[in-house]
């Protein structure tokens, strides 16, 4: 596959090169910075890890508008080292072992990285139950003295091998499918990229008020996002990320983004649900409307604390979500279609 054909895939795999669980955001958002730099903004960055940009907007006295898309992954933690150096594991935000299987990952330790195997017991004379953390070993072939020289210690965060996270093309070439470790959310980072290129090359500028924000450890509770708009105290926060196909989900995988309704935190407005809709038609695309009972995202947690009076979320449609999550390709174009033109219209 030549990513280079497409810029939303063209962006993922360089941000995907950088692993980011939980508060190790640090070298994916030393990336983000550089793209912003070099398209002509001067990105600033607060103690907890989250960047952002602050445009100005048409109407000086709109409301202030928050986009923000957040770095990090789920992963694995570290809990404890054994004699003969396997690591004891269980998950750093949603991530379920059956997601991953025997795959290899990466041990981010504080001096070098290692590398490993899941294990889960041989097969031969398994039973067909259900694995869980517990149950599983990281083998990593060094002794407790070689994992403490590389800095490996309980609290170290894993995520799969790069090499083996994608992106992969398949299905209809005229229509294809693509699929990836976790676009949640690196794909709502590469979204709000994409907007901010277009709009310092092509010169055009928000209607309101606007911060462009990337925020830190979504994944285990909003932390970042929450003091973020804690401090600038956004009128409006909307969340790009993802809208996974849980079971009896209304979701179609097709080229329309999804929008979420409500999640198991907080409802969301219903008049700039309606506006996102009614920009995606502007465009030539279309929203699906979507309730959940399980999830939550930025915008819910933010409003969660009082920290935004008006909250959205919106972002590609996925299966297999908190895994090998797959989209249609066409999808990511739509987002940032519909964004640009929401961000430029939306009078507040």
């Amino acid at each position: 596959m030549n990513a280079q054909q497409y810029p939303a895939l063209e962006f993922f795999v360089d941000l995907l090169a950088h692993p980011s669980p939980s508060s190790m955001e640090r070298k994916l958002a030393d990336r983000v910075c550089q793209h912003l730099r070099q398209w002509g903004y001067a990105p600033q960055r607060d103690g907890c890890g989250n960047v952002w940009v602050r445009l100005e907007g048409r109407t000086a006295d709109g409301p202030l508008v928050c986009y923000a898309a957040h770095m990090d992954e789920i992963g694995l933690a570290v809990h404890a080292i054994e004699p003969d150096g396997r690591l004891r594991v269980s998950r750093s935000g949603g991530l379920f072992p059956w997601k991953l299987g025997e795959t290899p990952v990466e041990i981010l330790g504080d001096h070098a990285t290692v590398i490993g195997v899941l294990s889960m017991g041989a097969g031969h004379g398994a039973s067909g139950q259900a694995i869980d953390w517990a149950n599983v070993r990281i083998l990593t072939g060094l002794t407790p003295a070689q994992l403490a020289e590389a800095g490996v210690r309980p609290g170290s965060l894993g995520v799969p091998l790069r090499s083996h996270c994608g992106p992969v093309l398949f299905g209809d070439p005229t229509d294809p499918l693509v699929a990836a470790w976790t676009f949640d959310d690196r794909m709502g980072v590469v979204t709000l990229l994409r907007l901010l290129k277009t709009l310092a090359e092509e010169r055009r500028r928000p209607q309101c008020p606007t911060l462009v924000a990337f925020t830190v450890q979504e994944e285990v509770g909003g932390m970042g996002a929450k003091v973020l708009a804690q401090r600038e105290r956004p009128d409006v926060f909307i969340a790009i990320d993802g809208c996974p196909v849980t079971p009896g989900a209304p979701l179609e995988l097709d080229g329309r983004p999804g929008v979420w309704t409500r999640d198991r935190v907080a409802p969301y407005d219903p008049r700039l649900i309606a506006d996102l809709c009614a920009a995606a038609n502007a465009v030539g695309a279309a929203l699906q409307p979507v309730a959940y009972d399980v999830s939550a995202s930025d915008a819910s947690m933010v409003f969660e604390v009082g920290a935004a009076q008006r909250i959205a979320c919106f972002g590609q449609v996925r299966e297999n979500s908190h895994g090998y999550e797959v989209a249609r390709l066409a999808v990511f174009d739509n987002m940032l279609r519909t964004l640009l033109y929401f961000v430029e219209h939306w009078e507040g």
